[in-house]
């Protein structure tokens, strides 16, 4: 047993087809299913169910995968090490982030970082925010940038920055020509809302119920970029996070008013998979998005 081995596997669990991991390690799908079929008999356990479509870990398979997922996780990390000193900064970084983190903010950051470490490599991945655990979870990102980051036994957590809550109408609204607006005038207004899956719709519920109030939902959207057409053509009101409508606010195509008595928060954080060994690429990067990402709000 070595670790292309393992890598076959896991990789093999991770697609979910024999063909794809095959591929992703360069071999051929017979030489994958020879080395796990190697791998089965090493340990004495049937760690596929490869009767059923598609196939099914058994409680062995589970095991194994996630113990040697935690395996070369830690190997890949120490062969970076090795290969990139303090003083050279190399090597892949593989992030995925919520598209609401602020698409500009994000660019800037990336070319900044690339040109001061021309060695290295940032592959940045937009994904919904369920995605971005599981991408995480399942090594498939060094890196997680979302809001409201929540640690568990195998995640961990790094603050980034809190960002003001505002709400959001067209410019011709009648809300549009106060400076700040009470949440307890949205409920005369058609309210275009997250998701009811989204922890933001969540923590905006709790913001409604602390006030006593109850907001008329018209409309419901999974993301930032959908409910800020929506408002744009005149369909409601919303809150969001005031980073995502600054450009917008800026051109005039939608109006951010504050909300008051109190103005919501959204917290923004990197999450990693728990005890993961840094590369120094990871480090550095981590650095420099918690400066260029973590400007109070």
């Amino acid at each position: 047993m070595n670790i292309a081995t393992l890598r076959v596997f896991c990789d093999v669990v991770l697609h979910q087809s024999f063909s794809r991991g095959a591929s992703a390690n360069e071999v051929s799908q017979s030489a994958a299913t020879q080395s796990i079929n190697r791998l089965e008999k090493h340990l004495g356990s049937v760690l596929i169910d490869r009767g059923k479509r598609p196939f099914v870990l058994t409680p062995e398979g589970q095991i194994c995968y996630e113990a040697f997922r935690d395996i070369l996780e830690i190997y890949d990390n120490a062969a970076q090490l090795i290969k990139s000193p303090e003083s050279n900064v190399r090597g892949q970084l593989r992030v995925a982030a919520i598209y609401s983190v602020g698409l500009n903010e994000m660019s800037r950051c990336m070319k900044e970082f690339m040109q001061t470490f021309p060695k290295s490599k940032v592959n940045l991945e937009y994904l919904h925010p369920s995605k971005i655990y599981t991408a995480v979870l399942n090594c498939e990102a060094d890196l997680g940038i979302v809001s409201y980051p929540t640690a568990s036994q195998e995640i961990d957590t790094i603050p980034l920055r809190s960002e003001n809550m505002v709400l959001i109408c067209p410019p011709a609204h009648p809300l549009a020509k106060r400076e700040s607006v009470d949440v307890k005038e949205l409920a005369e207004h058609e309210f275009i809302a997250f998701d009811r899956t989204l922890i933001i719709r969540k923590e905006l519920d709790r913001y409604f119920r602390h006030y006593g109030q109850h907001v008329g939902i018209s409309m419901e959207f999974d993301n930032i970029e959908t409910i800020k057409q929506a408002v744009e053509s005149g369909l409601g009101i919303s809150i969001v996070p005031e980073p995502s409508v600054r450009h917008e606010s800026q051109y005039g195509r939608i109006a951010a008013r504050t909300l008051t008595p109190d103005v919501p928060k959204r917290p923004i954080g990197i999450i990693h998979r728990h005890r993961k060994m840094f590369t120094q690429t990871a480090k550095k990067f981590i650095e420099m998005i918690s400066e260029g990402l973590g400007t109070p709000q």
